[in-house]
């Protein structure tokens, strides 16, 4: 629950919802609202609204004991000792009455909102990088961090509670704060969340198979979808990646009062990308927007992150950024947490952690480092437990496309890991790639390691930035990137202890005044330690996620 908010003693809902109809009072005057009925207390307006396995409703009694002066409801509640206030959408409702909790704090905000399958994070995490090196204060709303523009806490959901957004908007307003870059789950647009928000720009990145469980059919999740282009102001921009069939199938329904920006990668569009070049150190590409051609820079991997980029060249267009401040935002734009980030030590492979945890991101990731491996590509990966397991099979079909599949527990939940891995294993093609299942994720990416050749690559697929795993009810503490430095910390001591003393001496030699960029840190082994992170501890190993956002 957000910290209390600082308005008048109470508030009157025919000034909030003037459309909305009452009965039992000619006004209800409340202090606070709430969807769940613990949260109840004396003069809080109740919302009964419907959910995947009952309605609000059915806890009217627990919110008439804790003090609830109203509910709001889109059917009459028969016997029910409380003003009713009737909409057609509770949710809704909860969204616009959260807003005027705190003062309205989206009107006051310049707003991109952006949902897709895969990609929403990185997009939201460049756009705010753009802005912020266009002078502009950006916050964040997503999957890794909420950030008000001077402070990040770990995110809660990748959408937040309506309430929870609107007291994150209410604290960038206050802290000077002009802009926001948010993730819109298919959750939160199917339930409302964003309901209130005048956006300026909304992006569609991609709309591929996932969340089948909660949303039924893939056709009601693309609906789900394309409710972020009912959120558009009128002359906002709405940008769309036409290289996706799902994004490009809603060019049709984008409201003619918008303004459309359609985006891709070798495709005549709007906004295009041509790639010149990609390496290990980086992507180089050509963009081109009406007329204006420049060549830009990305220091990640990956085709998927030039569409992501040009995603959030759109949201900077939409907002009148200049374009060479743009491609200067992203050429020092560093990787996400947990998304395509290289995690090394002087290995004679690479490694790659990697959020990819969709049949089509995993396709993604393992085809952006099959062009750039000179061995093996090993992929270490699972699926999640109590989730979509139709996409499970899909999972092993994607992951075909490594030379080595190591299918391990992801988050299993409640379910059966080994079933979860037989469901996965039934997608992967006959004798198209050797699979070995370890059902302990640790001991999995060990072998990972253990097998890796010169010149291999190994990409540690779907959990990314989470530091924990979930088995069954309880949460561990887990970081894919956290047990590859342990691991390969290991590994180097291992080596270390076999070396004689004149060896242990010669390959930890250092000047008396420290590392420098003609003497970097090294592993024990000697080894370039690969890090943008100056290093207090060199028993630490840093990867090369750090995200610089200027205050």
């Amino acid at each position: 629950m957000p910290p209390q908010h600082a308005l008048p003693a109470s508030l009157s809902l025919k000034d909030h919802l003037p459309t909305a109809e009452l009965m039992g009072a000619g006004d209800i005057y409340f202090n606070d609202v709430t969807l769940d009925s613990r949260e109840c207390r004396p003069k809080t307006l109740f919302v009964a609204a419907p959910g995947r396995h009952g309605h609000g409703s059915q806890f009217l009694g627990e919110a008439i004991s804790r003090g609830a002066v109203g509910v709001v409801t889109s059917q009459i509640l028969p016997n029910c000792p409380l003003p009713q206030c009737l909409v057609a959408n509770p949710r809704a409702a909860y969204a616009y009455l959260s807003q005027s909790l705190y003062g309205h704090p989206a009107s006051r905000l310049r707003m991109m909102g952006v949902t897709g399958t895969n990609g929403k994070t990185t997009v939201s995490w460049m756009t705010r990088a753009l802005m912020a090196k266009s002078g502009h204060r950006t916050g964040l709303l997503g999957t890794v961090e909420y950030f008000d523009g001077y402070r990040a806490e770990p995110s809660v959901l990748t959408t937040p509670d309506a309430k929870l957004m609107a007291f994150w908007q209410h604290r960038m307003v206050s802290r000077g704060t002009t802009h926001l870059a948010m993730e819109l789950s298919s959750h939160a647009l199917d339930q409302s969340r964003a309901a209130a928000l005048p956006l300026d720009c909304a992006i569609v990145t991609n709309i591929t198979h996932d969340h089948l469980d909660y949303h039924g059919d893939f056709a009601r999740y693309r609906e789900a979808k394309a409710r972020i282009l009912d959120l558009v102001k009128p002359g906002g921009t709405i940008a769309l990646h036409i290289n996706d069939p799902g994004a490009a199938s809603l060019v049709s329904l984008v409201p003619a009062e918008c303004r459309l920006i359609r985006y891709g990668v070798n495709v005549d569009a709007e906004l295009s990308a041509q790639i010149l070049s990609e390496s290990l150190s980086g992507t180089t590409f050509r963009v081109q927007y009406q007329g204006q051609v420049m060549q830009m820079k990305l220091r990640i991997l990956g085709r998927h992150n030039i569409e992501n980029a040009l995603a959030a060249l759109a949201a900077g267009l939409a907002w009148k950024v200049p374009f060479l401040s743009m491609a200067e935002a992203l050429e020092e734009f560093r990787p996400v947490p947990g998304r395509m980030e290289r995690c090394t030590w002087g290995e004679p492979f690479d490694i790659f952690v990697d959020y990819a945890h969709t049949p089509d991101a995993l396709s993604r990731a393992l085809c952006s480092l099959r062009g750039l491996t000179r061995g093996r590509l090993i992929c270490v990966f699972g699926a999640g437990g109590d989730r979509d397991a139709t996409k499970r099979p899909l999972l092993g079909r994607a992951a075909s496309q490594a030379d080595v599949a190591i299918v391990t527990s992801d988050n299993p939940r409640s379910e059966d890991p080994d079933k979860i891995i037989q469901q996965i294993c039934d997608g992967v093609p006959a004798q198209q790639v050797e699979v070995v299942i370890e059902v302990d994720r640790k001991l999995a990416i060990q072998y990972a390691i253990e097998q890796a050749l010169p010149g291999d690559m190994i990409l540690i697929a779907g959990k990314g930035h989470e530091n924990e795993q979930i088995i069954g009810a309880s949460h561990l503490p887990f970081d894919d990137r956290r047990v590859v430095r342990e691991l390969l910390e290991s590994r180097a001591k291992d080596v270390l202890n076999r070396l004689s003393p004149a060896e242990t001496f010669s390959a930890n030699s250092y000047t008396a005044s420290g590392y420098s960029d003609a003497n970097p840190a090294t592993s024990p082994l000697g080894m370039a330690l690969q890090t943008d992170a100056i290093l207090p501890d060199l028993a630490v190993v840093e990867t090369d996620s750090l995200q610089r956002v200027s205050a």
